[in-house]
């Protein structure tokens, strides 16, 4: 297993817990539902680690790509633990790679790894513009050496 497959390479672990309707008929989480646990995850740590709300600084970050590589399944009840660090941090953009962790009393299993880049744009007219400083002073905390 390579290093970022563990999760002591991420260094953000987020909670985020499973709900019951994530469960599809199938009786496991369904696929979409993955990005949203990411979505979450990075949303969440932003706001914790600048201290501000990120809805109501000048410039947004909006999601331009994602991925996701699926490794085991999961279902309602899980607890998880997201993991975030920063493949890239450019000037109007930033590159996360992410890992979902299910918690369990053997540790932290590997349930998917996954992609998101966000471009930051102005709140008003959505052309891109660089990272706000808050932010990038956060991110600047988990960037991948």
């Amino acid at each position: 297993m390579t290093s970022n497959l563990r999760a002591d390479a991420y260094p953000v672990l987020w909670p985020v817990p499973t709900r019951w309707s994530d469960n599809d008929h199938y009786g496991h989480v369904n696929n979409v539902t993955y990005y949203s646990y990411f979505d979450t995850a990075v949303n969440a740590w932003l706001i914790e680690s600048t201290g501000t709300d990120i809805r109501n600084l000048s410039a947004i970050g909006v999601v331009a790509e994602t991925s996701c590589k699926y490794v085991s399944e999961l279902s309602f009840p899980d607890k998880l633990q997201v993991g975030l660090s920063i493949e890239r941090l450019g000037n109007r953009s930033i590159v996360y790679a992410l890992a979902i962790f299910r918690d369990s009393s053997a540790g932290l299993e590997l349930a998917a790894t996954g992609r998101f880049v966000h471009v930051y744009v102005d709140a008003v007219t959505r052309i891109p513009v660089p990272i706000p400083e808050p932010i990038r002073t956060a991110a600047l905390t988990i960037v991948r050496q």
